[in-house]
């Protein structure tokens, strides 16, 4: 009887850490998005698969935007006058030229979707460009420096021990990789 018990045991908590697991693995892709933060775990090279989306229409005008203008800049992505994205171009907006940017590197990337919007596939189609830098540890938090190495530039950026982005905005100091806030 008691091996019964001790096995019925196990298996429920077996059934219990499974059923934990696969909640963890199906957790939508706008999770991000609810926390306010592009974010990650773990390792680096796949935290922007489950990004929230960016588009002319959603997230318009926020820091999660400077990020992906970052990106553009750094692959040398082009704006419909044929000229490369900026770094003057990085204004938090995401507005036509942000569009057309993301246009032609979704054409490069040779994504299924060419459609302008930022979502999974595109964001996550760059997680491979991340590269390890260093651990800073600053006022007893510690921080994970990365490079983001494009095929034209790349820049430094930041994940907090929480796994917060955060980048350098220009005019601006090192801000979070916000959905909701923009500091330019």
């Amino acid at each position: 009887m008691r091996k019964t018990r001790t096995s019925r045991v196990r298996a429920g908590l077996l059934a219990a850490a499974l059923t934990g697991a696969l909640a963890i693995s199906v957790t939508p892709a706008s999770a991000n998005v609810s926390d306010g933060y592009v974010s990650g775990a773990y390792e680096f090279q796949d935290d922007f698969g489950d990004e929230g989306t960016l588009s002319v229409s959603s997230h318009t005008h926020s820091n999660a935007t400077a990020l992906w203008q970052w990106i553009l800049w750094a692959e040398g992505a082009k704006k419909s006058n044929g000229n490369a994205f900026r770094y003057a171009d990085i204004d938090c907006w995401f507005g036509s030229d942000t569009k057309s940017a993301t246009v032609s590197l979704q054409r490069t990337l040779r994504l299924d979707d060419i459609d302008g919007i930022v979502g999974n596939e595109t964001f996550g189609a760059v997680d491979g460009n991340i590269e390890y830098v260093s651990t800073d540890y600053d006022s007893s938090t510690y921080r994970t420096k990365l490079r983001y190495a494009g095929d034209a530039n790349a820049f430094f950026l930041y994940r907090s021990a929480s796994g917060v982005y955060q980048l350098h905005i220009p005019n601006a100091d090192r801000k979070p990789a916000s959905y909701t806030s923009a500091s330019c």
